[in-house]
């Protein structure tokens, strides 16, 4: 059994030494041979950072007027959805013209929002439609790449939908909107604390 034991490993070494120097042979005849040297370690940590996938970045828009847990929610989902969240205000003027005068002026309103752990910037003034030049805005400036809004129809006053761009564009999300809490219902139930003169 040893004497088979030695003869094969005898072989094998022989075998090696032979497929060795072959190797070593063509080296020597195809020339001299340079190792690419490693780029600086800076160098790699920049071409790692080129690599690495760019964030998700979603929009959101609202009233958020008399913010509430429905709001917070509609935000968590939104967040859900990407990796950094950019919260549109709407101006006071546009909630005016298509919903009736908001409760909280909009500085409180963002304060409000900005507060929210899920949202990572806030554009004021945001018109309440999708208008194209916005939705160019979005993509090209604040690099958004969906559109996000409940699933509640968002209707402006001549009844056409205010993502419709959006949507068309293949850009749009949709979340689950909160059932039992609006402060267009807080509002209008409570019409007398809130608008006094009414």
């Amino acid at each position: 059994m040893e004497a088979g034991s030695s003869a094969r490993t005898l072989a094998a070494c022989v075998v090696g030494g032979i497929v060795l120097g072959a190797s070593v042979l063509a080296l020597h005849l195809s020339g001299p041979v340079s190792i690419p040297s490693l780029p600086p370690v800076d160098a790699l940590r920049r071409r790692f950072r080129r690599r690495r996938r760019r964030p998700v970045r979603v929009y959101m828009d609202g009233c958020f007027d008399m913010m509430h847990y429905g709001h917070c929610n509609a935000l968590r989902q939104a967040r859900a959805l990407g990796d950094e969240l950019i919260v549109g205000v709407i101006s006071d003027e546009e909630i005016k013209a298509n919903k009736g005068p908001p409760v909280t002026p909009m500085h409180e309103r963002m304060i409000m929002v900005g507060a929210v752990k899920w949202v990572d910037d806030i554009i004021p003034d945001a018109p309440y439609a999708i208008t194209e030049d916005f939705m160019n805005k979005l993509f090209n400036e604040y690099n958004i790449d969906y559109i996000i809004h409940g699933d509640d129809p968002c209707l402006l006053p001549d009844g056409t939908d205010a993502y419709a761009l959006a949507k068309k564009a293949g850009r749009y999300k949709q979340i689950k909107r909160t059932e039992g809490v609006s402060t267009t219902d807080i509002v209008g139930t409570n019409s007398a604390l809130v608008f006094p003169f009414l």
